[in-house]
């Protein structure tokens, strides 16, 4: 099991990883091209501001990622997601960041000592990601990589089992009794936790819902009796527990149900543990590119000046 949360934390890195372009400090700086200059072929020149122009990738690019910001921060009715919308982010928006450009190289901002490091700073970021993106996009999983995977694992990545549970709970252990003792002479378990019942589940006939067992105290939202109770292998589907104290109070519970725990299968977990794989071997190469330039670079530590 720890070893599946682990799978599936790292899951949600490669989702990370794979959106890095999307950083604006990664591949997101817009091109400067100079006035004059031909255009690449097939490039569409859609504005000049002084000594440069801008194409319309440029403002496609922009316009994207105004966009995906727009989609992050939950505005979705302030996409440009018209021609006119566009037109307009071009005469008021990207024409004056290249007026302001102008006037930031006019004035030799890009000489200052600190911009320069930024600046250099950035580069080194962009150039870095395209090195990795070059070194890792020919790396790619197989049908029989992900077959053995899963075939290795298939204990591991089992669903785990769950138990609907039903729950009364009362503020004094005199309580418990009697309503154990009408649950013996045969009442309904919902109908008591409606009538006697505490907690905040009486009104629902103290349905709990779907538990499964969980093994790290910290993220448990019942005390620990409660699980340990309520996942006793003794306590089987309709079987209701005796009466047990808990922090908050004293409890009955019922196992209405159980789902037992089931492997799921490769087809649903194909492209989980393709990503899985992609992501180690991806790391791995990097990791084997950065151990090999290290061999052939020379490096120097000086770890006494690290404050």
């Amino acid at each position: 099991m720890y070893k599946l949360k682990n799978f599936l934390v790292i899951l949600f890195a490669v989702s990370l990883f794979s959106g890095c372009d999307k950083l604006p400090f990664i591949g997101q700086a817009t091109p400067v091209k100079q006035a004059g200059q031909k255009p690449p072929a097939g490039e569409t020149v859609v504005a000049m501001v002084g000594n440069f122009y801008i194409t319309a990738s440029d403002l496609d690019k922009e316009v994207d990622n105004f966009n995906s910001l727009a989609t992050a921060q939950k505005l979705d009715k302030n996409k440009i997601d018209t021609r006119d919308k566009k037109v307009k982010y071009l005469r008021d928006e990207l024409v004056r960041k290249y007026i302001l450009y102008q006037e930031a190289l006019d004035r030799g901002l890009d000489k200052k000592p600190e911009i320069a490091k930024e600046l250099e700073a950035v580069k080194m970021n962009l150039l870095i990601a395209e090195l990795l993106r070059k070194e890792i996009e020919k790396i790619d999983v197989g049908s029989k990589e992900i077959e053995d995977f899963y075939n290795q694992n298939k204990e591991l990545l089992r669903e785990p089992e769950q138990r609907k549970i039903l729950e009364i709970m009362t503020s004094t252990e005199d309580e418990a009794k009697q309503v154990y003792i009408e649950l013996l002479r045969g009442a309904d378990f919902a109908s008591l936790a409606r009538q006697y019942s505490r907690a905040k589940t009486a009104s629902t006939g103290g349905e709990v819902g779907l538990m499964a067992y969980e093994i790290n105290p910290a993220n448990r939202i019942r005390p620990e009796k409660f699980y340990e109770v309520a996942f006793s292998p003794s306590l089987e589907a309709g079987g209701t527990s005796s009466i047990f104290k808990a922090p908050d109070g004293f409890y009955i519970i019922k196992v209405d149900s159980i789902k037992k725990s089931e492997p799921k299968s490769l087809t649903d977990l194909r492209d989980n543990i393709k990503s899985w794989l992609l992501f180690e071997k991806q790391q791995k190469a990097i990791v084997e590119l950065a151990n090999k330039l290290s061999g052939e670079t020379k490096i120097a530590i000086y770890e006494e000046k690290v404050q």
